[in-house]
């Protein structure tokens, strides 16, 4: 049974296992990704308020996380705050069935119940899969970060 929930202190161990299972799905991207690397600072991102940090079950298993976070925009933006989207992840064997589509509705629509009508995420250029992914549910390509490593 497939269930949408927020995400619990007591889901860590899991949460944490599956940050490094994105980071070494990422890590063929980034070579100067740290062998001990973590991307996210889980108990603020189920503490905050301004976040709302959900995982999707199957049969009471995590098999997907993400959030998204009210964050204030830069100045000469037109907007004040936007949606800042993050932790996006589907285990490999879950993929291909939408999840990450319904997580991401269901992240935006919190957003949009509390004014916010901009959303960003990242990911790497060469993610082609997630990018089709996130082109599917209506993101467009903004700014390029472009690294010189000496």
């Amino acid at each position: 049974m497939l269930n949408f929930r927020d995400a619990h202190f007591n889901d860590r161990p899991k949460l944490l296992a599956l940050e490094q299972a994105l980071i070494e799905a990422e890590r063929p991207f980034n070579k100067l990704t740290k062998v001990d690397a973590t991307y996210h600072d889980l108990d603020a991102l189920i503490s905050v308020a301004d976040t709302l940090f959900l995982v999707v079950e199957i049969d009471g298993q995590i098999v997907a996380t993400g959030y998204v976070q009210i964050r204030a925009s830069k100045t000469y933006l037109q907007h004040s705050h936007h949606g800042y989207l993050g932790f996006m992840y589907v285990v490999p064997q879950c993929r291909g069935q939408g999840l990450n589509k319904k997580l991401l509705e269901k992240l935006i629509v919190w957003g949009q119940e509390r004014g916010i009508r901009d959303f960003y995420l990242e990911v790497y250029t060469q993610n082609n899969v997630a990018i089709k992914a996130y082109e599917k549910v209506g993101f467009t390509s903004s700014v390029v970060e472009m690294k010189l490593t000496l």
